[in-house]
């Protein structure tokens, strides 16, 4: 009774997986069967958009418009210009965004989307570039077109056949493939990423620089190398940072003195009253350049097992410093 109870109850959960794993099969059919039908139109798609002068105006209605507007928004983060216009609203004044200088891109599986269909004979008037992602290529859409691509899928993921899910995908995997492509050939680089993101924690890494979170003025420690060791004491616990520079009359960097020197001094027992700070100092310390990129300087304290570091203009002198707690609250770690 027990066994038959519990078949009973593991069957919905049995079709529901089995259903989740015949979906990612069918999908993954549908974007593998995109290979082979990329071809000439795509490479000149590509040209096409890189030789605009305005952006890439994305349309799609439903499922379609929900992909297109993403797919607008990864050609827009990857160095193309693009944005989203709901073909609905262009048929009451949005149509003013688009000019001739920019290239559409509009999205529909069958091709017949009334509201792409009214619109058409418009961006064609204006002389704008049309190209169509469908399934259907003898659709309205496709024939009014400069350049088709194709998306077709052999069947919906869906169990009716109905809800779009196979073809979506193929669509979005297409825009992925376009834009890849598209940033490939402007040489976009992953600092040109971050400029598209700087709120995201690429952006903070590849554009924040040393200066931007490193101490300065009169918040770094600093003392002359004939300073006592009462008056460096005194400089490493106003300012909190751990530790002090050693610095010449030019304010060259001549080395550093940090809690863990003073507890090495301790268990050797030496006479610390009698000590200079150009006796005590580590010479040579770890610095990093002001213009360095905070990444940087979070990679040579860890490398170096250090919480702080002097930061240093091109002739060595003293700038300022960082500490481990200034990039956190950077985010940059």
């Amino acid at each position: 009774m027990r066994a038959t109870v519990s078949i009973t109850a593991n069957a919905p959960s049995q079709r529901a997986i089995a259903l989740a794993q015949e979906t990612l099969d069918i999908e993954a059919a549908a974007i593998l069967g995109l290979k082979d039908r990329i071809g000439q139109a795509f490479a000149d798609t590509v040209q096409r958009v890189l030789a605009l002068q305005g952006r890439v105006v994305v349309m799609g209605m439903g499922k379609s418009g929900h992909v297109g507007r993403k797919i607008a928004a990864t050609l827009a983060s990857t160095g193309t210009p693009a944005f989203f216009v709901h073909p609905g609203e262009a048929s009451h004044g949005d149509l003013g965004m688009v000019t001739p200088v920019d290239l559409v891109l509009a999205i529909s599986n069958s091709g017949e989307s009334e509201e792409m269909a009214a619109i058409l004979p418009l961006i064609k008037r204006l002389g704008t570039a049309l190209v169509v992602m469908t399934g259907n290529p003898n659709s309205t859409m496709a024939q009014h077109a400069d350049l088709w691509l194709d998306t077709a899928v052999d069947k919906e993921a869906c169990p009716l056949n109905l809800a779009p899910t196979a073809s979506t995908t193929a669509q979005l995997a297409l825009g992925d493939a376009l834009a890849v492509a598209l940033l490939d050939a402007r040489g976009f680089r992953a600092e040109d990423f971050a400029r598209s993101h700087p709120g995201g924690a690429l952006g903070r890494k590849l554009l924040t620089h040393v200066s931007d979170v490193m101490r300065s003025g009169e918040a770094v420690p600093r003392v002359p190398a004939l300073a006592s060791f009462s008056d460096l004491m005194r400089e490493m616990s106003a300012k909190g940072l751990g530790a002090t520079a050693v610095v010449d009359d030019a304010g060259h960097v001549l080395g550093i003195f940090t809690d863990g020197d003073l507890r090495r001094l301790v268990e050797q027992g030496a006479d610390l009253r009698s000590k200079t700070a150009r006796e005590v100092m580590h010479p040579s310390p770890c610095t990093v350049d002001q213009h360095a990129l905070a990444v940087d300087a979070a990679d040579l304290m860890e490398r170096k097992r250090i919480t702080s570091v002097l930061v240093v203009d091109e002739a060595n002198c003293l700038c300022g410093a960082v500490n481990s707690n200034d990039l956190m609250r950077a985010k940059v770690i």
